[in-house]
């Protein structure tokens, strides 16, 4: 008999994308099908073969693997009455990784509920080559509740690494370090760049304005010259090992830290 086969590929910018084809028939499984991959699979069975079936996004791909040890299952009825509730994931399970907080909350509400909570410095991160730490950068941020990150250069970046927390915190793009520059100035935001530098100040020495820009370069060379005149001040963090950096995504982590131990909750 004739099936529906499934093939699922993986890419480093966008997501996962599902195709339908001819095949085999699949055979019953003994376990139960994850909900969201179940899902798709009667979506695919009612579109009939050779019809793509869109886009899945890196957040379902936990579901569709179905590991029972992350989150929660089906909400017991009767449902709580609240509107930042998702009927999808009370019906189905909460699979995601979101903090117990946020257990059936849909994308929307946990958006709007953290935006009453930022902090008011934001992080911009170079990208004139594609950096990898970009997606580290941006889970940092999502984790010490910064204001926004700001990508200057390449438009594209490696969405793997932020482990679906792009969904949760904005993320602004600009072409130049001047845009970038001329929306803080806009802002009254001063650029406070990070990097090991000639005449740079330490981190924990340093005055560290309450509403900024933590700005990083790129991965190896660093701050670009004009990033670097942009900024009213550049920070490092202190080492004592034998080479004269460490990777963008943790210094962007230390410098976040760093911000919030001085100002706290």
């Amino acid at each position: 008999m004739e099936g529906v086969g499934v093939g699922l590929g993986v890419g480093l910018a966008d997501g996962v994308g599902v195709g339908l084809g001819d095949g085999e028939a699949a055979k019953p499984s003994a376990e139960p099908m994850p909900t969201v991959a179940a899902t798709i699979m009667a979506a695919m069975r009612a579109a009939g073969l050779g019809m793509a079936i869109g886009h899945i996004p890196y957040g379902l791909v936990d579901d569709i693997a179905g590991n029972p040890d992350v989150g929660v299952g089906p909400h017991p009825q009767p449902w709580p009455v609240d509107e930042r509730l998702d009927p999808d994931l009370l019906r189905h399970g909460d699979r995601r990784n979101v903090v117990d907080r946020y257990r059936y909350w849909s994308n929307d509400a946990i958006v709007a509920d953290l935006a009453t909570r930022r902090r008011p410095f934001h992080v911009a991160i170079e990208n004139w080559q594609h950096d990898f730490n970009i997606g580290t950068v941006v889970r940092n941020a999502n984790a010490f509740q910064a204001a926004a990150v700001h990508i200057v250069g390449k438009r594209r970046w490696n969405r793997r690494g932020a482990m679906v927390t792009d969904r949760y915190i904005d993320v602004r793009h600009h072409a130049t370090v001047s845009a970038l520059a001329s929306w803080a100035a806009g802002e009254d935001l001063p650029l406070i760049g990070i990097d090991l530098l000639p005449g740079s100040v330490s981190i924990i020495d340093a005055e560290l304005p309450h509403r900024c820009v933590l700005v990083l370069g790129q991965e190896g060379p660093g701050l670009s010259a004009v990033a670097r005149e942009a900024c009213a001040g550049v920070l490092h963090i202190p080492q004592d090992g034998s080479t004269r950096s460490i990777n963008a995504g943790v210094a962007s982590g230390i410098a976040m830290y760093e911000w919030v131990r001085r100002y706290g909750p």
